[in-house]
């Protein structure tokens, strides 16, 4: 059968290395998947065997594993190979019995049976009833022992998710769906298994990661970006067998030829590009966020190490996984040089970021200058759900503009009076809280308008030059008036700081200490978010999609409004509940509609009148090669894919796991209250939006003077700065 296209020149870092016990762990592996009857063995009584050793023999799972993990001695090398033909089977396994025939109650029930076989504490108790189930108690029972308990719960949430997840897979095959781009690179990440595949590294190198900096943003960062580069090379290699032969929609190929509406052979291109942005998002971590990290928390010499053996680990991953990709027959790779894995040529490794930046695509993201766009002209929103205002709006508005002038908000040049009037941030809090009392409706009201000035102070202070130190002593100090016994504070000697001391006592004292934590978490995403902006400024760096849509959730505040919400229901509805992956996929598809929803109307004021970079609009411009107008229609078919979403979860997740949980009549009209909270949360934003005066042209002229636009600042820009008029 003819390839559906020619394999695309891929971005390496350096060659992939072989481990010398290669035959050894061939020979073990045979002897192990023998043993738990995953040769010759049918999916069930009658039907097709799944493997053959034949088919196993040419897969070569243990070439895949010794040009992953170069370095690890032969045990261990035996131990993470049969892992991978675990992995690999369960995925065979998993497609003959239940995608393939799309049996989705099959599915979960086949899922569920397998968390007992990863048993938090204590012995597997259970007995398998498949080969499926013995593999896993054997691998579970071989690799515990050697690690610690943090590694242990992280790595049966990855398992977890890796087995959960594919039930996303089988219901778009059921509705013959192709996923939205950036839904699917998300939900890759889970179903590809990259993540369990980095648990994984930390067993071949012997170096744990510090569990206090395990869920820290570079670490990550670190994953995610491995994760991704994992599976989109797999769809690349794999798109013949998946797409044509298989009949699965689970592919980025697949998925960009779909959105974009471009020839197989130019998504398979695109996807690559993707696929080159995010390794270089790896090096970048690496190379600019590690020492902030180790500096921050403290690491002592031997912790740094291990997080550097194991960044090594993950780059050893993805050198080696491309070349077994090039000789296994699994994949797509006639024609594929196997003579190495670096492509192009040149020096290799860790440090040599900077002789390899003249490679295509990198340097666009760093020399952005700003420039005239023009007015944006809105696409036709997609909105379901009606919107509902608070009847006490007017005296809420007075309220709060009283409050914004004693907290200062109009006396440092940040906003004048009226600009604070016309942003008319009431009606975005009457919008979100149409039942509420008027103290609730001010509290609201008043944490947008806090949350926005502090939006258009940070960039003021902090999108120039290139201070690290000075936006995280910001935030260090605004957390300062945050404290949990909400007493301990320093005297504030700003607005913002004002505002902060005065809304945390008012929202935080009311709550439990447990709710009280909760909520100055979520401040403090937002708060992190900004610093990760002002790092971003300070490079001239404009994001890819994948890195930007997950920190956008931050900078945009919209975890502080919603864990009000989630709070409010704490006597019926455990945290345990919002902390599943239904319940925040439901508030994630939220977020990013209200999300984009701001780049598309904020789109000229940012990149025209304030020179910023953070704009789902001008990146998906950067990172595709498109139009603006491309670009805003892409991003509103996006937010209608995270609206159809948000329905789908509604309409059938929500209530299964509500069923799960055993919920009483009273529980469920709770969480039927929480989710049209996030329905109302949208439909006013929307409206906020189509009310307010910030993003007028007009108005942008007025409070700026005219079209005067900053150059930029920071790495990648004396070219642009050179050249500028």
């Amino acid at each position: 059968m003819a390839q559906p296209f020619e394999l695309p020149e891929f971005y390496m870092v350096h060659p992939a290395r072989l481990n010398p016990n290669l035959e050894g762990a061939r020979v073990h592996t045979r002897t192990w998947a023998r043993d738990f009857d995953m040769i010759d063995t049918p999916a069930h009584p009658g039907g097709e065997i799944i493997w053959s050793e034949a088919k196993l023999e040419a897969m070569d799972y243990a070439l895949l594993c010794a040009y992953t993990h170069p370095e690890c001695s032969g045990e261990i090398l035996n131990l993470i190979t049969d892992w991978y033909v675990w992995v690999f089977f369960f995925d065979d396994h998993f497609l003959e019995l239940y995608k393939k025939p799309k049996d989705i109650k099959g599915a979960k029930k086949y899922l569920d049976g397998l968390r007992r076989f990863m048993p938090l504490h204590g012995a597997i108790t259970a007995e398998p009833t498949n080969p499926v189930e013995a593999g896993l108690k054997d691998l579970w029972e071989r690799t515990i022992p050697m690690m610690s308990q943090e590694w242990k719960v992280r790595f049966i949430e990855s398992t977890l998710n890796l087995l959960v997840e594919c039930m996303w897979e089988i219901i778009n095959i059921d509705e013959g769906r192709v996923a939205n781009p950036i839904d699917y690179i998300e939900m890759r990440r889970k179903v590809g298994g990259a993540p369990w595949s980095a648990n994984l590294v930390e067993v071949a190198v012997g170096a744990e990661v510090p569990d206090s900096v395990a869920r820290t943003r570079p670490m990550r960062v670190l994953r995610d970006t491995f994760a991704d580069g994992v599976h989109l090379r797999n769809d690349v290699f794999s798109y013949q067998r998946e797409v044509e032969e298989e009949g699965e929609n689970a592919n980025m190929v697949l998925v960009l030829e779909t959105a974009l509406g471009c020839t197989t052979q130019e998504a398979a291109e695109a996807t690559n590009d993707l696929i080159s942005s995010r390794m270089q998002q790896f090096e970048h971590t690496v190379f600019t966020e590690l020492p902030i990290m180790f500096d921050e928390h403290g690491l002592r010499p031997d912790e740094r190490m291990a997080v550097l053996v194991y960044a090594r680990g993950l780059q050893d991953w993805q050198s080696g996984g491309h070349e077994w990709h090039m000789r296994s027959s699994r994949y797509m790779n006639a024609g594929a040089d196997t003579s190495t894995g670096w492509v192009p040529g040149g020096p290799t490794g860790l440090g040599t970021l900077g002789s390899r930046l003249g490679f295509p695509g990198r340097l666009k993201r760093f020399t952005h200058a700003p420039h005239a766009v023009g007015p944006t002209k809105l696409p036709e929103f997609t909105m379901p759900f009606p919107l509902h205002l608070n009847p006490l709006l007017d005296q809420s508005r007075q309220n709060t503009w009283e409050w914004s002038r004693a907290m200062g908000f109009t006396g440092e040049g940040v906003w004048t009076e009226r600009q604070m009037v016309g942003l008319d941030l009431p009606v975005c809090a009457a919008g979100i809280d149409p039942d509420g009392t008027l103290e609730e409706l001010d509290l609201g009201s008043q944490w947008l308008t806090w949350g926005t000035y502090g939006d258009d102070l940070f960039p003021r202070m902090f999108f120039r030059g290139r201070d690290l130190a000075g936006p995280r002593a910001f935030v260090a100090r605004t957390r300062q008036f945050m404290p949990l016994d909400c007493v301990t504070m320093p005297v504030p000697t700003n607005a913002n700081e004002r505002g902060l001391a005065d809304l945390w006592v008012r929202t935080a004292l009311p709550m439990s200490d447990q709710h009280r934590a909760g909520f100055r978490r979520a401040v403090d995403t937002m708060l992190d978010a900004w610093v990760w902006e002002a790092d971003c400024h300070q490079q001239n760096r404009i994001p890819d999609p994948v890195d930007y849509i997950e920190m956008r959730r931050g900078t945009f505040g919209s975890d502080l409004t919603m864990s009000l919400a989630r709070f409010a229901r704490a006597d019926l509805i455990p945290d345990e509940f919002f902390a599943t992956s239904q319940v925040r996929g439901l508030e994630d598809s939220a977020q990013d509609q209200a999300c984009f929803l701001n780049d598309i109307f904020s789109y000229q004021k940012e990149i025209e009148y304030e020179g910023e970079l953070l704009n789902m609009v001008l990146v998906v411009q950067n990172f595709l090669g498109c139009s603006k107008e491309q670009a805003v229609a892409m991003v509103n078919d996006l937010m209608t894919a995270r609206v159809e979403q948000f329905i789908r979860t509604r309409d059938h997740e929500i209530p299964a796991l509500c069923e799960e949980f055993g919920f009483n009549a009273a529980q469920r009209k709770a969480v039927d209250g929480y989710v049209r909270e996030l329905q109302d949360w949208m439909s006013a934003i929307l409206n906020w939006h189509q009310k307010t005066v910030r993003y007028g042209e007009s108005e942008l002229v007025r409070s700026r003077g005219g079209h005067g636009f900053a150059l930029p600042t920071g790495f990648g820009t004396s070219a642009v700065r050179m050249f500028a008029p």
